[in-house]
């Protein structure tokens, strides 16, 4: 009966491919807008994935996610230092300077100083120049994505010129030379990201009775790091995170006080009832056009179960063939779009289940407004027609 059942989606050609062509459209739609929402959203937090090495992040209590920045004393970093089950302890500075490029105009950028003498919290790789030459005077490291882009020599006749190595650039009023380029995960903000010692970027910043920003905490082995956050807290009266809770918080944050959930969920919900519609009705028509079939395999004995899952057996077939079309769809535009512009496309396994469901409950949907219309089907009526 499986055989027969395919025969007959298949053999109407023009309603197949037109059930198939809206479950993909769906299955594109559900997955795309889920991928971008799910790269923006990864990139609220991935100046924490590109810091990877500490545990532990001690923040002031008022900080709500990574780019609130509520300064705190430079001696918190020794108070820290000072609690059982350290390993270490060494400043972080992050902040928000502008940096005047060669036609005179202004580029807001991101700063991050490190520790001068562990340079702990550098980028997660380079593409040249070492991270060590950050300790010559004036040494900054540019990404690469900014130094091709938004901080780019402008020659005349408007072409861009890349920053390399050795170029000079101007911070806050500041000079500064770069020493290297460097790789980092793209940021919620997309502004070029510098990195240079911490005494340099609080030289740089403007003057502030508080410039710290972040103490990083590496445990101990053996620490419970929940524990050691507990003893930090109470030894400073800071707020101590580690690094996959302060991850949650700048998520949630970003989910609860931004209109990006709404706005992507309305273009999932549009995909999701767009392939219920088209693909419903098409194949409530499919069905209808097949009623003698299913009323003479009635007529012969067949049991209200078998034409169930001969109509489930259908609804599954087009079902998979648009998911699987539709996420191809989704990643090669992603693949194809996201390596010429800085587009944010993540798409892990949890999506490609979440779309599968979502395809699988628009196939059910569709297949119930023809199954009960052959459940009520009597076997008469395609003899006397």
């Amino acid at each position: 009966m499986g055989f027969i059942a395919l025969k007959m989606l298949l053999g109407d050609r023009a309603k197949y491919i037109g059930i198939v062509i809206g479950l993909t459209f769906a299955s594109l739609l559900i997955t795309q807008q889920s991928a971008i929402f799910a790269g923006i959203m990864t990139r609220t937090f991935s100046f924490l994935s590109d810091v990877g090495l500490p545990d532990i992040w001690v923040v002031d209590p008022q900080v709500k996610y990574i780019d609130d920045i509520r300064p705190m004393q430079d001696t918190m970093v020794l108070r820290v230092r000072g609690v059982e089950g350290v390993q270490w302890a060494v400043p972080l500075y992050k902040g928000s300077l502008a940096a005047r490029r060669t036609d005179g105009t202004y580029q807001s950028c991101t700063i991050i100083g490190l520790d001068d003498e562990t340079l702990m919290g550098g980028p997660p790789s380079m593409v040249t120049g070492n991270l060590w030459n950050l300790r010559k005077s004036g040494g900054v490291i540019v990404d690469a994505d900014g130094a091709a882009g938004k901080l780019a020599h402008i020659l005349p006749g408007g072409k861009r010129v890349p920053l390399q190595v050795g170029d000079e650039m101007e911070l806050n009023d500041n000079w500064s030379v770069v020493v290297g380029i460097c790789r980092v995960t793209q940021t919620f903000q997309t502004n070029p990201v510098i990195y240079t010692t911490y005494s340099s970027a609080t030289s740089f910043a403007p003057s502030q009775r508080l410039l710290l920003s972040f103490v990083t905490v590496k445990a101990k082995p053996g620490q419970d790091l929940h524990a050691l956050c507990q003893r930090i807290e109470r030894a400073t009266a800071m707020r101590a995170y580690t690094r996959d809770e302060f991850k949650m918080v700048t998520f949630l944050y970003y989910l609860k006080y931004t209109g990006m959930p709404i706005n992507f969920l309305t273009a999932v919900a549009l995909g999701f009832l767009v392939g219920v519609a088209i693909s419903g009705q098409t194949f409530y028509n499919f069905t209808l056009d097949n009623l003698r079939y299913f009323g003479t395999l009635k007529a012969m004995g067949a049991k209200n179960g078998m034409l169930l899952r001969m109509i489930l057996l259908q609804a599954l077939v087009v079902g998979g063939v648009g998911y699987g079309l539709g996420v191809g769809a989704a990643s090669a535009w992603g693949m194809l779009i996201g390596a010429r512009t800085q587009l944010a496309f993540r798409l892990p396994w949890q999506l490609l289940v979440v779309s599968a469901m979502a395809v699988l409950v628009i196939c059910l949907s569709s297949a119930a407004l023809s199954i009960r219309k052959v459940m009520k089907l009597e076997p008469a009526v395609v003899f006397r027609s």
